[in-house]
């Protein structure tokens, strides 16, 4: 139990800015493990933003309610998955080849093409999550940030590192290592629960549908991402939490129009 206990702490301490007692590792293989305590991040971080846009909507209005639950959900991982997204536009933008890729992904300076589509990121999700019925946005904003997290977590399983072994730099090597079938079926579980929780609760089976247009995401940059640098890098799986979130929002939002 303890064990696991600090599995779950070093995941927080890696993925978030919560602070952590002094205890807790940090080794390369901790990391590794807390991998499947990725998803369960979501919960924290779309728990913290959830509760900031109930509290912040009933004092400002729902439309700055939102936008500080966004801010909340920003400060609490750091931008950590934001930055990861960028990186990406800025790379697979302006890099023509494997090595000018990885190059530009590693630069902490944001250009062009990470400025224009992180906006336009920030901007869809927030349109789209003003369109939904506000009284389910805290139980929407879970479910997106946990199942989002399970959809970028899949290609520790499925794919390999593209940065060499050697190459101490990336911020997700300690998590670069493949989980077995047993840990990738705990995460994506940690994953899926808060869905099944909303289907349950509005009794919606057809929200599980929402697992499709995430599989097609999945195999579209897994075949992106091999093609032009052979594998993922952190960047690619801050890049995939960032659109999987935004896709996960837009299906709500398409069910919502559609009943």
């Amino acid at each position: 139990m303890r064990r696991q206990l600090e599995l779950f702490l070093t995941a927080v301490m890696f993925y978030t800015r919560i602070p952590c007692p002094a205890w807790v590792g940090h080794s390369e293989e901790l990391l590794n493990k807390a991998t499947i305590y990725f998803p369960v991040m979501g919960w924290v971080v779309g728990g913290v933003a959830g509760a900031v846009y109930w509290v912040a909507a009933r004092v400002f209005g729902p439309e700055v309610g939102l936008l500080l639950s966004m801010v909340a959900s920003v400060l609490t991982t750091g931008a950590f998955h934001e930055d990861g997204f960028a990186d990406m536009c800025d790379g697979f933008g302006g890099g023509w080849t494997r090595e000018k890729i990885l190059l530009i992904m590693k630069d902490s300076r944001l250009g062009t093409y990470g400025a224009v589509g992180l906006g336009l990121l920030l901007a869809l999700k927030f349109s789209a999550l003003r369109a939904l019925p506000a009284a389910q946005l805290p139980a929407l904003l879970l479910v997106a940030h946990a199942l989002s997290r399970a959809t970028a977590l899949t290609f520790v399983y499925t794919h390999s590192y593209a940065r060499d072994a050697d190459d101490d730099s990336s911020k997700a090597k300690p998590v670069a290592k493949k989980i077995s079938p047993a840990e990738l079926g705990v995460g994506l579980l940690f994953g899926l629960l808060p869905l099944i929780g909303l289907i349950i609760w509005r009794q919606q089976p057809l929200l599980l549908l929402v697992v499709l247009p995430l599989a097609l995401l999945k195999w579209y940059l897994g075949r992106y991402f091999v093609r032009w640098i052979g594998g993922y890098t952190g960047d690619c799986l801050g890049a995939t939490q960032q659109l999987a979130e935004v896709l996960i929002y837009l299906f709500l939002l398409a069910v919502t129009n559609w009943q």
